[in-house]
């Protein structure tokens, strides 16, 4: 009988770099809390990048309502429709084998009520195949959070910066600063903790106080702006890869530069195709 050393073990369970090929559940993710194990999460809005993701070792794929800036064209995420969310959730899943797909409920998918939120993520599970729904909102979206984790879905919150109220912020200032804020904060982060979420994003809070909540919780904090002391962190993709054209968030590190690669593979191709040395006979059929 081979025997299997406890580091062995722990090796195989962890989310990045683990070794088991089956989905990941929110069962994983607590336990990567309870072994102080960070993880790693990015946005994905298509197959193939998401299948890239996940070949990557990629543990959690976010489908966010990021999508309105980053992928459809919108001036902020407030347009996205539930039609785009479940139509691009789905082409993630279909993409991937061992990530866990979170997809984001949008703009006036579940502000009415836990009977809206409930009929929107049953949507999502159904028609996209996610095995997580996240939404926005801390003490005001913890019935919405509560009947959907009764009803069976998992629910990643997220407080902070809710880039969906960005009319109502008139911008996308930090949050959490100065007493008042950083107590309505904790309360926002424990509200949906004790809703059932399995974790919760923060998003542009000071360091100090996203310290302090990961902490006082005993469900994973995802981190995006908040330091890092998170137990997860996350980017959207296009940010993190180059991708993003013009000024990115002072928080995002850039681990690539995508948008001028492609911009120069497209005007090589197009300078062969003009020269007349694309096709050349290798590409050419007789």
């Amino acid at each position: 009988m081979t025997h299997v050393s406890p580091a062995q073990k722990q090796s195989e369970k962890a989310l990045y770099g683990g070794t088991s090929s089956r989905r990941i559940t929110v069962r994983d993710i607590a336990a990567a809390k309870e072994r102080a194990e960070k993880w790693p999460m990015l946005t994905a809005y298509d197959a193939m990048t998401a299948s890239v993701f996940d070949q990557a070792g990629i543990p959690v794929l976010l489908v966010g309502d990021s999508m309105g800036n980053c992928h459809l064209g919108y001036e902020s995420t407030v347009p996205v429709t539930m039609d785009e969310i479940a139509l691009l959730s789905a082409a993630v899943v279909r993409g991937t084998r061992r990530a866990l797909v979170v997809g984001d409920l949008p703009f006036g998918s579940y502000q009415e009520g836990p009977v809206q939120a409930l009929r929107n993520a049953t949507r999502l599970v159904k028609e996209a195949g996610v095995g997580a729904v996240k939404l926005e909102g801390g003490e005001r979206s913890a019935q919405q959070i509560e009947l959907l984790v009764q009803s069976g879905i998992p629910v990643m919150a997220h407080v902070g910066l809710t880039p969906q109220s960005v009319n109502a912020y008139g911008g996308y200032p930090v949050q959490g600063r100065g007493e008042e804020a950083a107590q309505q904060l904790l309360r926002d982060a424990k509200a949906v903790q004790d809703a059932g979420a399995f974790a919760v994003v923060l998003e542009l809070v000071p360091a100090e106080l996203a310290a302090e909540v990961t902490r006082s919780l005993h469900i994973p904090t995802v981190g995006i702006g908040a330091g890092s002391e998170c137990d997860a962190q996350v980017l959207v993709w296009t940010d993190m890869a180059g991708m993003t054209d013009g000024r990115v968030p002072r928080f995002v590190k850039q681990y690539a530069q995508l948008r001028q690669g492609l911009g120069d593979a497209a005007r090589a191709f197009a300078e062969d195709v003009v020269g007349g040395t694309y096709p050349a006979e290798e590409h050419s059929f007789h």
